[in-house]
């Protein structure tokens, strides 16, 4: 016991023995041990501050997810930004000494930092301004998903398949992007339909319009609707038009449950589906036709 309280003054010493100075700072080992315990507290802190806010009462009843999201990521790097400022200033630094430094940093983060500060930039614009939000339909740099999640550099988009994608937070601004979802969940879907010349054009208008009543997915209003578009050169040309709020994550299962209707009914109802047809026009010379033996002679 006597030997442990003997060096317990030694050990003391050694840290508060300053390590390095800058400046006219002296950096000892208990600052740093300070520095780091305090910085864990922050993070823990801020994280918890994070989930009070987005997932609180304060503001379940007055925002919806996405803004209450984009508040509790706002909140968390502010608190950080104070907090870490607070912590090297306790910690006896002076930042003043840092100003060369804090300027060759400055000159790296603008030549080798580029990509990186802007998905942060573009990801706080993206918390202000909201052009997506958590759990809109989008499609961005050929990727289609429900976003799940964003951050500060990057957004998580979930697709059909179960598989995350992260996407920069910079492609949201600087490329073209779909949001299906951006005024609400109703989507119209386009169905292409052709049928074969000498069809009653007007009972393949009914019947198609009958197909997508039909169906429990689309909406009756607005209603659906048929449009005789072209004379192909195939056949005629129809587009079923039907709103649907519930198949915007699921459009292939939708369209594929309508043609099956469209399929049945058109079988049923005698109107044939158009086969690729052309015509030979022979202008001068003979052309001779022979008939091939059977097979086996």
């Amino acid at each position: 016991m006597d030997t442990l309280l003997e060096l317990l003054p030694r050990f003391l010493d050694l840290l508060h023995h300053p390590l390095i100075r800058v400046g006219d700072t002296a950096v000892t080992a208990w600052g740093l041990v300070y520095a780091l315990l305090v910085v864990f507290v922050l993070l823990w802190v801020a994280r918890r501050v994070q989930r009070w806010v987005s997932d609180g009462p304060l503001l379940r009843h007055r925002l919806d997810p996405s803004a209450r999201h984009a508040a509790g990521a706002l909140a968390r790097y502010a608190l950080l930004v104070i907090g870490l400022l607070v912590i090297v200033q306790t910690a006896g630094i002076d930042l003043t000494t840092f100003n060369v430094l804090a300027g060759a940093v400055g000159i790296g983060i603008g030549f080798g930092l580029q990509t990186v500060v802007s998905n942060f930039i573009s990801g706080l614009i993206i918390m202000f301004e909201r052009p997506i939000k958590i759990g809109d339909r989008i499609v961005v740099s050929g990727v289609e998903g429900n976003v799940i999640d964003i951050g500060a550099r990057a957004t998580t988009v979930l697709d059909n398949d179960n598989i995350a994608v992260i996407v920069p937070n910079s492609k949201f601004i600087t490329e073209e992007v779909v949001n299906w979802k951006y005024n609400d969940n109703r989507v119209r879907f386009r169905i292409p339909v052709s049928v074969a010349y000498g069809s009653d054009a007007r009972k393949v208008e009914q019947a198609l319009l009958e197909c997508a009543s039909g169906n429990a997915d689309v909406l009756a209003d607005p209603a659906p609707a048929v449009r005789f578009l072209a004379f192909g050169d195939d056949g005629l040309q129809f587009e079923l038009r039907a709103w649907s709020d519930t198949q915007v994550d699921r459009k292939g299962r939708l369209i594929s449950s309508l043609n099956h209707a469209i399929y049945e009914r058109f079988n049923a109802d005698g109107i044939e589906f158009p086969f690729p047809q052309r015509d030979l026009h022979i202008k001068s010379g003979v052309l001779e036709l022979r008939r091939a033996a059977p097979l086996g002679e």
